[in-house]
């Protein structure tokens, strides 16, 4: 039999920057994931989307499946020879039933391998700026589930021992019986003004703490409604956070900024300033259907006198096809190039090529305004041959401009925009709560295509939203939606638009 393999992997607390290595290479050869609720979505983005994705999520006591389901479907998929990625949150053998789905498995005889993920017992705490040890003050500490059913008459927990042979406590899932809890230590010699605080949400955006004592942080937290999930920390190092507390005073904290393409390092200024990325990209570049038309241009390339490269993934569209059809790169000798934006141009430096030339203006008027100012004499553009490689979908303005001035031109399709399948539910959600402060447009299609994913109601989701874009065509698109555009940088870049978005959080605009 082709049995497959599991990996049992560990999504870490929330914070993305936490999701290990190892744990996206797994996810990078997945053909099944089982997912819960409480991992980071934006940790799917590494999968294929061919992979088969199952919820099995578990939400305010609602089982999308039973745990007896979970096991049933990551044997069944594994014993049809595929390889199944079970992502949970935090750490897979803490608290997370791991332990119980790896016997599943032996006892089922797949292969399967524990892939640790960091607990929020030790990251929650630290992004709250509360050492579970000190020298001074902690040397010891135990991690307790908080969930244990109070109705019951006796306990399996050791309270006593709890209570007084470690130094610092840490309760997960103990939010609703944090009353009971804090009870318990009190009764069994825990002093009633030791320090508490109760982290919600602990390393993401909307994470909240509450600090008390024993005697008082139930009232504390029923105040203000804080619910799962959360972790309670116990004991002297909580008084540390004043001090230590860090995460909270980014500048940029408590913002979720939504990005409608890929994560580039362009938009990392907005992580190390305190603000999570929820990356939704809803323009996928795929190969043309076909490659006549760019393999009979590579090969007539000497006719040609400018290559005109509009975007990154023209570039790499284009010289790849050159690579795997087994062309020849110098035949690009001798035929200038033009490419627009900064990125675009070292994308080309990056293949051994130069750049001639590149407009003031990153958009197709700027195109035309370069050509115009570089032919002016004589004829213009007559007999001037320009090759475009560009999307299937893609603007007129300066093809039919060069053919205005008497120039020639051939567009050919190099790669095709699709819209990728998206899991939007949580996306959604997150706006409808007001859990989304910026959303970035970067072209048309990655604002018509979003309206696409989320279906009805899009216009009114987005409404709530503060929108930055970048680009005449992008703004255009948006209006016509009759939605308004809240940041729009001079410069149609990236960097441009996250500076301005930037300045808009600190200047307490948004």
């Amino acid at each position: 039999m082709n049995k497959g393999k599991v990996y049992l992997i560990g999504a870490g607390p929330g914070d993305i920057g936490l999701f290990t290595i190892k744990g996206v290479k797994c996810l990078k050869k997945a053909d099944v994931v089982v997912y819960d609720f409480h991992i980071n979505s934006q940790i799917l983005n590494y999968l294929d989307r061919k992979a088969e994705f199952i919820y099995a999520g578990k939400r305010g006591g609602r089982h999308a499946m039973t745990q007896d389901e979970i096991n049933s479907v990551i044997v069944e998929k594994a014993k049809e020879g595929k390889v199944v990625c079970r992502l949970k949150g935090g750490d897979p053998f803490v608290f997370g039933r791991g332990g119980e789905e790896a016997e599943v498995l032996f006892h089922a005889g797949i292969d399967f391998e524990i892939v640790p993920g960091v607990s929020s017992a030790v990251s929650a705490p630290a992004y709250a700026g509360i050492p579970l040890t000190h020298r001074k003050c902690s040397s010891s500490f135990a991690v307790i589930t908080g969930n244990e059913d109070v109705t019951k008459k006796e306990s399996t927990l050791n309270w006593d021992g709890f209570a007084n042979n470690f130094d610092t406590l840490v309760f997960l899932m103990g939010v609703k019986n944090i009353d009971f809890i804090a009870k318990k230590l009190i009764e069994h010699g825990r002093p009633p003004n030791t320090p508490v605080a109760v982290i919600r949400w602990g390393t993401r955006p909307d994470q909240i703490t509450v600090v008390g004592e024993l005697s008082d942080i139930s009232d504390k937290i029923k105040e203000i409604n804080i619910a799962p999930p959360a972790v309670m920390v116990i004991g002297e190092t909580v008084k540390l956070r004043d001090t230590l507390k860090w995460y909270e005073k980014k500048p940029l904290f408590g913002h979720r900024i939504l990005i409608t393409r890929r994560m580039s390092e362009e938009y990392e200024k907005l992580v190390e300033l305190g603000a999570e990325i929820f990356e939704c990209p809803t323009v996928q570049a795929v190969a043309p259907e076909d490659y006549n038309e760019l393999d009979k241009a590579i090969k007539d390339m000497s006719s040609y006198d400018w290559l005109i490269f509009t975007s990154v993934n023209g570039v790499k569209f284009f010289i790849d096809r050159i690579i795997e059809a087994n062309f020849d790169i110098r035949d690009l000798k001798g035929v200038k190039i033009c490419t627009i934006g900064k990125k675009t141009a070292e994308t080309v430096r990056k293949y051994g090529l130069k750049v001639d030339i590149t407009p003031k203006k990153f958009n197709a008027e700027g195109l035309v305004e370069l050509f115009r100012e570089k032919y002016t004499a004589g004829d213009g553009l007559k007999g001037v041959r320009f090759l475009l490689p560009r999307a299937d979908i893609a603007r007129d303005l300066f093809p039919q401009q060069v053919r205005d001035l008497g120039g020639e031109i051939d567009t050919i399709t190099t790669y095709r925009s699709i819209n990728p399948i998206l899991h939007n539910k949580r996306l959604k959600r997150f706006i409808h709560e007001g859990k989304i402060t910026v959303a970035t447009f970067t072209s048309a299609a990655t604002f018509d295509n979003l309206i696409d994913i989320i279906g009805e109601n899009s216009q009114e989701f987005l409404r709530s939203l503060k929108i930055a874009a970048i680009g005449p065509v992008t703004k255009k698109a948006i209006e016509k939606a009759g939605l308004k555009i809240d940041i729009m940088p001079e410069t149609a870049t990236i960097e441009a638009m996250v500076d301005a978005i930037i300045d808009e959080i600190l200047a307490k605009k948004i």
